[in-house]
């Protein structure tokens, strides 16, 4: 192939990949700022009872340390942060020492400004889905609104791709019932899952649950319930004996809308009388994309095994 040819050939292949990036179903996702470094970030307190693992850091502003309970911390010699048995990271409060104060301060500032986000996306794929029950349901990428409460009784499946986006807008509280999931399937991320809830999230007993949990209340995790994903709460976050770990991904920058600069062709070089030399040819490899799931009423998908972690 000659340099005009691997020239195209680059091309074709990077203007592909861009689509793929460009055109990830659903909404953007919506933008943590510093809150997203906490798996736990709440107002007024976190509290636990029973043996808890939580894998990332937890904090509280503007409570104290002392809002922090049933962990045991054990403060740093800095006096910057503590840990816990319980904790694969490390606790804040707006009582330490600096910089700790301001960042705490920051990261609740940015989880309020996270949740009026998610709370002001406008253009809803669906409004009040299933009068509020979406057990059962297969949902795809998108923009889910209700003027009530959503419960979820029995296993709701997202399906879609890593980085396909779900937020679900929930005028009251969200009720997880006990021993029900939330289930990933086709790729999908929990970090690119959103539930903005105006009143309290409760996740029953045993329940297993991923996404990002911004609850303008409190978030409550009944005995056993699992979350993979975050709870941020302007209120408090009460555990008892659960499982709450970080998205390990990173959600989709946003896309913007300007237009690429196209490139120069290249410049033709002169031709010699002299025998050119064979240049060894590029193979490349063909691109591919997947169209998006679309929202059922509890018909499956076919989609890879889900996730049930």
């Amino acid at each position: 192939m000659n340099f005009f040819g691997k020239a195209l050939v680059s091309v074709f292949v990077l203007v592909l990949l861009l689509s793929q990036a460009a055109y990830a179903a659903g909404p953007a996702a919506v933008d943590l700022g510093s809150a997203g470094s906490f798996t736990i970030l709440a107002k007024s307190g976190i509290s636990t009872t029973g043996v808890t693992s939580v894998v990332g850091d937890i904090g509280v502003s503007p409570a104290a340390a002392s809002f922090i309970t049933g962990f045991g911390l054990i403060a740093d010699a800095s006096n910057q942060f503590s840990t816990s048995s319980l904790l694969n990271g490390k606790a804040y409060a707006s009582n330490y020492a600096p910089p700790t104060p301001a960042k705490m301060t920051t990261a609740v500032g940015d989880m309020q400004i996270a949740y009026t986000d998610a709370a002001g996306r406008t253009n809803p794929t669906a409004t009040e889905l299933g009068a509020g029950n979406i057990g059962g349901l297969t949902l795809a990428p998108g923009l889910y609104k209700w003027g009530t409460g959503v419960t979820i009784p029995t296993d709701v499946t997202l399906a879609g791709g890593a980085n396909d986006v779900w937020i679900f807008q929930i005028a009251q509280t969200l009720n997880v019932g006990n021993g029900a999931s939330v289930v990933l399937s086709g790729g999908a991320q929990s970090q690119n899952v959103f539930w903005q809830v105006a009143g309290q999230a409760t996740l029953g007993t045993t329940s297993n649950v991923k996404g990002i949990i911004l609850s303008q209340t409190a978030v409550v995790l009944n005995t056993g319930a699992i979350l993979n994903g975050r709870a941020l709460a302007q209120t408090a976050v009460t555990l008892d004996a659960n499982s709450v770990t970080a998205p390990t991904g990173t959600s989709p920058a946003p896309v913007t809308t300007s237009t690429p600069t196209p490139a120069l062709a290249p410049t033709a070089t002169p031709t010699s009388t002299s025998t050119p030399t064979a240049m060894p040819t590029s193979t490349s490899t063909p691109v591919t994309t997947t169209s998006s799931a679309t929202v059922t009423s509890g018909t499956p998908v076919s989609y890879p095994a889900p996730d049930t972690s």
